[in-house]
């Protein structure tokens, strides 16, 4: 590795503190010097092999995805400019209670086939692990033994660990699955993972009564690490959904970090008041708590995600019989149009809401990018019968976009403390939320810059030291003098996302320098060819 000083950058440092022009000097993948104002006092000025002007420029520690699903996207795309040209160098994977570690031949499949909507299936994988250990060791080798692009931690999904004990049964477990659960996530934390996920909302996890999750957050406690769940509802009995969250990790002593949080559907237009002050009230009791969000106001998911639960017990095989069976699909229906889905966060579901943003079928590309009811009218038909052949057809594997937020809610809760920012950005589909491309800056140009609800040096500790502490890392997040070399260089007059829902794919702008352990992944606003990301691994209590 040569070492760098970057000249005259405007250091915003993760801390919340007034931003301070330095030279910082970068050597053996961290930060090795930080001369402040070198120039005005008449100082000597650091030296390096290479030399960076910075002039005009924030330098700021790498951002920190606290909800990524880029599971099998950083072992198949060695680019990986979705994120490396956001400016962030660590992700947080194994999100929303499914991933592919820990598994066995059985659920390999099973997962394979159930989250094909937020990961494609992974025909171009070479699914060599099965515990969490050796798919962190497989990330560590990534392309030809060279690394990814990017850093990741991973949390143990608990849908997939009670799959591999239950199975997709909607049952309490027996107290020998429970042991094995309980093992599973014990090997995953000693193997490195940095806490929990789950998806409440989807199967099997969903299946899971309080006392069990309770049992399992008892293990990651005991390894120092964290819960994040994707709750029981983010619509009607939203605010239930997250005091059970907050008192189930207190009983079990476990840290919570609440998975893209926020209040949606029209039942909850203008009460992200009311979730504050339940985490305020929590926090003030002692509760260790924090939270990440997106800043748009649409959610994404798969399709099938709508169904209600009971629809998906006995796994994706028996999802499809019952939509293919005349009198099974009509109690779908139901439930979904009329009673309001657990899927659908108990809202009866409006077809207009839901956009299709991508199909793991080519020949069903007609859909994307037309709302269901939009692709039933000119069919002709219901909604629901245009869904349900969609399902179908795409064997499941049909993502959506679900346009049910309220912007007020978006800000507000953003404001807050315990605040972190994540992308939940699904990498696949021809027409994706461009929060997957746009996040980390949208943050910053749109919400710091142009409206002001976050002050930049505030915007950044949100970024980059807040998640880097919920994730108990004692050398990332700040730009301090022996951390990790994993920095960003933007300019705060022009960085800005350019994706957007007409063009999600696009990259951001004025992000032209992005260091991962040191080494430049962005240069001069594009990517290089270096692989210097790796698995990070659960640090010691």
């Amino acid at each position: 590795m040569e070492d760098v000083v970057i000249r005259d950058a405007d250091v915003v440092d993760g801390s919340g503190a007034p931003s301070y022009r330095a030279d910082v000097v970068v050597d053996d993948g961290r930060i090795v010097s930080i001369v402040q104002e070198a120039a005005a006092a008449g100082c000597q000025r650091p030296t390096a092999q290479r030399e960076l002007d910075a002039e005009g420029l924030v330098l700021s520690p790498g951002f920190i995805d606290m909800h990524a699903h880029s599971d099998l996207a950083l072992l198949r795309d060695p680019d990986h400019s979705a994120k490396a040209a956001q400016g962030v160098t660590l992700e947080v994977i194994g999100q929303d209670g499914l991933s592919y570690a820990p598994v066995d031949d059985r659920t390999l499949a099973e997962v394979r086939r159930a989250i094909t909507g937020w990961n494609g299936y992974g025909d171009d994988i070479d699914f060599t692990w099965r515990s969490v250990g050796e798919y962190l060791d497989r990330l560590d080798h990534g392309f030809d033994g060279a690394g990814i692009a990017v850093n990741a931690a991973y949390l143990v999904p608990q849908g997939t660990v009670r799959m591999l004990a239950v199975g997709w049964e909607d049952r309490e477990a027996t107290p020998e699955e429970l042991d094995r659960m309980r093992q599973s996530v014990a090997e995953g934390m000693e193997q490195g993972a940095v806490g929990m996920s789950s998806g409440l909302t989807y199967t099997p996890g969903m299946y899971a009564k309080d006392a069990e999750l309770t049992e399992l957050c008892r293990v990651v406690a005991e390894y120092g690490g964290y819960y994040c769940p994707h709750h029981r509802s983010y619509g009607a009995g939203a605010l239930e959904a997250y005091e059970e969250m907050v008192a189930l990790t207190r009983e079990a002593g476990c840290p919570l970090h609440l998975a893209h949080a926020t209040m949606n559907f029209g039942v909850n237009e203008g009460r992200a008041p009311d979730l504050l002050a339940l985490l305020d009230k929590a926090l003030a009791d002692g509760a260790d708590l924090s939270l990440d969000t997106y800043p748009y106001t649409p959610g994404c998911t798969t399709l099938v995600a709508m169904l209600p639960s009971w629809a998906s017990e006995g796994g994706p095989e028996a999802v499809l019989a019952r939509l293919r069976d005349e009198e099974a699909a009509e109690r779908i229906r139901h439930h979904m149009e009329v009673i309001g889905a657990d899927g659908c966060h108990g809202v009866p579901i409006d077809w207009g809401t839901i956009e299709i943003s991508g199909v793991s079928d080519p020949a069903l590309a007609s859909y994307v990018g037309r709302t269901v009811r939009e692709s039933a009218d000119l069919r002709g038909e219901a909604p629901w019968t245009t869904a349900r052949r969609l399902l179908v057809e795409d064997g499941l594997g049909s993502t959506i976009l679900q346009h049910v937020g309220h912007e007020e809610n978006v800000r507000a809760i953003m404001r807050h403390r315990v605040h972190t920012g994540g992308s939940d950005g699904i990498l696949l589909g021809d027409k994706p939320h461009p929060r997957a491309c746009g996040t980390f800056p949208h943050y910053l140009g749109h919400y710091a810059r142009e409206l002001g609800i976050l002050p930049l040096e505030e915007c950044v500790a949100h970024l980059t030291s807040r998640p880097a502490a919920r994730l108990r890392l004692p050398d990332r997040g700040l730009v301090r003098e022996g951390y990790r070399a994993d920095l960003v260089l933007f300019d705060p007059d022009t960085v800005a996302a350019g994706s957007t829902f007409e063009a999600p794919r696009t990259l951001p702008t004025g992000i032209p320098y992005v260091l991962v352990d040191g080494r430049f992944v962005m240069e001069d606003g594009r990517r290089t060819d270096v692989l210097a990301g790796r698995a990070v691994r659960r640090s010691p209590r």
